[in-house]
């Protein structure tokens, strides 16, 4: 399959009113917002993006604002992890129809399968869509669900299993990804902002960074100091970026990448309950951050 996810795909929140309705208008605006930016594709419907908290009915209704909305200006990637393999399926169907580019899915959350599991989890997937998929793989948000490097190459061969974004941080893990698909049509994305250069060196062809939901020009800056040849400056762009990943921990996820967006001025209201709002003291830490960083 020739698609080759690269550069920087910024895992786009999702805008809510405060009554946490989905706010079409703010969602429209963000995505312009992202792309006058400099990103190189939009991620919808991730994690940074509340997908879990979010009806099938809406996460239709997303996709086709953002194809609408990007309107082929860079690439669409959405989101279509499920515990179920049948209910990632049914989302795949969904993002064919509505015209998405590409779609993520993470290891099923809640239970725990087996590295046979997954594999079989994957490959039905596979077979029953047309779009290029990645793989997902975020131990601390699946409850310690892994793919083996193993599995990730078992699965690399199958066509349209073109990549896999790897949030768990292990660097050890992320370089295993690489080099056991190193001669595969097959591609690994940084899911950890504070490795995006680290994952380049390695081999990475890009990244899907929440963080580049506040600060698309910064991390896209990473990617092109990189693939220009200019280390110097992208390692200090990624030395720039790194107060805002630490900034995480401020709150509960996915919090405070909204909380920077408001602070920016954009407008994209709450998290769904029952993640509140940042209390007015780490909101104050959150504002210093951005100020350091020359983002306000």
């Amino acid at each position: 399959m020739e698609f080759i996810p690269q550069g920087v795909l910024p895992a786009m929140v999702t805008p809510f009113k405060e009554n946490e309705e989905l706010n079409e208008q703010a969602l429209h605006k963000l995505i312009n917002y992202l792309i006058e930016n400099g990103v190189h594709g939009i991620f919808a419907i991730g994690g940074q993006g509340e997908f879990y908290a979010l009806s099938f009915e809406e996460k239709k209704r997303i996709m086709e604002i953002v194809v609408e909305e990007v309107n082929g200006r860079v690439p669409v990637y959405v989101g279509t992890g499920a515990i179920t393999t049948r209910e990632v399926i049914r989302l795949n169907k969904i993002a064919e129809q509505v015209g998405v580019d590409a779609v993520s899915i993470i290891t099923p959350f809640f239970v725990s399968p087996s590295q046979d599991e997954l594999y079989e989890h994957y490959l039905t997937i596979a077979k029953d869509s047309h779009l290029p998929i990645l793989l997902y793989n975020n131990p601390g948000r699946t409850g310690g669900v892994n793919l083996s490097p193993q599995t990730v190459e078992r699965l690399a061969v199958i066509d349209n299993i073109v990549g896999i974004k790897d949030s768990s941080g292990d660097l050890t893990l992320t370089g295993e990804y690489i080099r056991r698909t190193k001669n595969m049509d097959f591609h690994v994305l940084a899911g950890r902002d504070t490795l995006i250069l680290a994952t380049f060196l390695y081999g990475g062809k890009g990244t899907i960074a929440a963080t580049a939901n506040v600060a698309p020009h910064l991390v896209s800056d990473i990617y092109n100091y990189f693939i220009a040849g200019d280390l110097e400056k992208a390692c200090k762009a990624q030395e720039a970026l790194a107060p805002l990943r630490l900034a995480f921990s401020l709150g509960s996820f996915p919090v405070v990448i909204k909380e920077g967006l408001e602070l920016l001025g954009i407008e994209v209201g709450p998290t769904r309950g029952p993640i509140k709002r940042l209390a007015e003291e780490k909101r104050e830490v959150l504002r210093k951050v951005l100020k350091e960083m020359n983002l306000i």
